[in-house]
């Protein structure tokens, strides 16, 4: 991939004004002098800004920063590592000699030297996300009165009693180069907005929020219309006191065994969860076991473990427009990649970066597949997970279609708890609002539902996917994972699916057990 002069010129100005270039030579040069078969550098400059409304008040907005640089090198066949934040010569010397004595004690340490997956150089390319007008360049004013203005429309309605708003902000700007000649300059927004709706009735309490998916996209996603880059929030903000009102005077669900149909504003978390997070390869060899754990989907299991049906067709894909996880590079230069991870049903694929590459050399012919992340200048690159999206059908039937196609059964839209064990196998999750079919039609919410099954056997009941019309990107602006923590966003893409035969709890009947 080339550099794209269009994006060189989007990137911040006051980014390209701080002197990483030349940090990062000094600190490869004296990488080199010490010995390192591999160094790189990584600088980093993330933006953060968060807003929060409650009732037509602000009551948060705050700004912070996080700006140094990383050096992480190969020596005597283990890792070193170490970062700064003090931007001289000198310091970048001595982060870099740090990380080699890193590496200096642990070689005493490692059992089996560390392989990287090769890598062409990407000599000086640049990469821009996708996006209109940056939100950190709109006065705080706005966006606070955009979020007033949510909250004050909600509380018109008799059944909402407290509203709230908020939006979360990300400009991520960062610089990479390593002794083999690659350096990259690349630069991300990503947005959260969202609002909430709560009230009761004389036995319930209960909310109703926003279904807006977090965005690698701009402004324009708050202000402009789903056509042009936004949502349709004037028609979400009508709706939701209404679907309040009737979540809380609705009945509760009758347990039992339910056909579903699970809208994608749903179904993103599940795939997260039994999906996402079970096939990153350093869990699924037993490397990670931080934030729920391991993984039941182990390599002995690749091209064999039925994960579910025949019409299951997960990738794995750091390229897709608005992605929350898309970029030109990961974090050790490595182009990123689209690939699947489950094909007709079959695990077929894993979540990569350069070390785990050549472990598993029949995948992607030993290469990485370009997840490599780290979350501040101050933290290693681990492997994180891409946007992991559960493809639909190309003819596939719309969302009413798949309703049709249900005598008795529950319609699911909106994410809300969720929990899953240590092997992201057994796994329960609620949402938003759960409709009744009846005969292929709606026939009104019932409260206090949830989903429950093992990954194998819920996948393998999903019977259907709709087709593109009903895709939707959403995902998460928070995933855990690591040690000391890190925190990634994340984008999983789907279809609405039709299951059969699943499980589905009465919460409040179960919390009496």
């Amino acid at each position: 991939m080339s550099a794209a002069r269009p994006d060189q010129a989007r990137l911040d100005p006051t980014f390209l004004a701080l002197p990483f270039r030349s940090l990062g030579e000094t600190a490869l040069a004296r990488a080199a002098e010490l010995g390192a078969t591999h160094a790189d550098f990584r600088f980093e400059r993330v933006r953060y800004q968060s807003l929060a409304v409650r009732d037509g008040v602000l009551q948060d907005a705050s700004d912070s920063e996080d700006l140094g640089f990383a050096v992480r090198v190969v020596h005597r066949g283990s890792w070193g590592f170490a970062s700064g934040v003090v931007l001289t010569p000198e310091e970048a010397r001595r982060v870099a000699e740090t990380a080699v004595g890193v590496a200096e004690v642990a070689a005493s340490m490692t059992a089996e030297p560390v392989v990287l997956a090769p890598e062409p150089v990407h000599d000086d390319v640049t990469w821009v996300s996708s996006y209109v007008v940056n939100p950190l360049d709109v006065p705080v004013a706005d966006k606070a009165a955009l979020l007033v203005g949510w909250t004050d429309r909600l509380r018109r309605s008799a059944a909402v009693e407290h509203a709230s708003a908020h939006l979360a902000q990300v400009q991520e700007n960062k610089y990479y180069a390593d002794l083999a000649g690659t350096r990259t300059t690349q630069q991300r927004v990503r947005m959260m907005p969202g609002f909430e709706a709560m009230g009761s009735s004389a036995d319930a309490f209960d909310s109703m929020a926003s279904i807006a998916p977090p965005v690698g996209r701009g402004w324009e996603y708050c202000t402009e219309g789903p056509w042009d880059g936004g949502w349709d929030w004037d028609s979400e903000l009508a709706e939701v006191p209404e679907l309040l009102a009737e979540k809380l005077a609705a009945p509760g669900v009758e347990p039992g065994v339910h056909d579903l149909v699970v809208h994608p504003s749903n179904l993103w978390l599940t795939i997260h969860e039994s999906i996402g997070h079970a096939t990153e390869l350093d869990r699924a060899l037993g490397y990670e076991a931080n934030y729920a754990g391991t993984s039941f989907a182990t390599p002995d299991l690749l091209g064999t473990l039925r994960y579910g049906s025949p019409v299951m067709h997960v990738t794995g894909d750091r390229t897709v427009e608005h992605g929350l996880a898309t970029t030109g590079w990961d974090d050790e230069g490595v182009e990123t990649q689209e690939w699947d991870i489950v094909r007709d049903g079959v695990l077929v694929g894993y979540q990569l970066d350069r070390p785990m590459g050549p472990m598993l050399p029949e995948l992607n012919g030993g290469r990485s597949n370009g997840c490599a992340y780290a979350d501040s200048p101050g933290h290693i690159p681990v492997q994180r997970m891409a946007n992991v999206s559960l493809q639909p059908d190309p003819e596939g039937p719309t969302t009413e279609e798949l309703i049709g196609r249900v005598e008795r059964g529950l319609y699911v839209v909106g994410d809300k708890s969720w929990s899953i064990d240590m092997q992201r196998f057994n796994f329960q999750f609620t949402g938003q609002r759960f409709y009744r079919i009846v005969d292929g039609e709606l026939a009104g919410q019932v409260r206090d539902a949830a989903y429950q099954a093992t990954t194998t056997d819920f996948w393998g009941s999903m019977e259907a996917v709709g087709g593109p019309d009903t895709w939707v990107l959403g995902g998460a602006f928070n995933c855990g994972k690591a040690q000391p923590g890190q925190v990634a966003a994340v984008s999983h893409g789907c279809p609405t699916a039709l299951f059969r035969g699943v499980r589905i709890l009465n919460t409040t009947d179960e919390a009496g057990h």
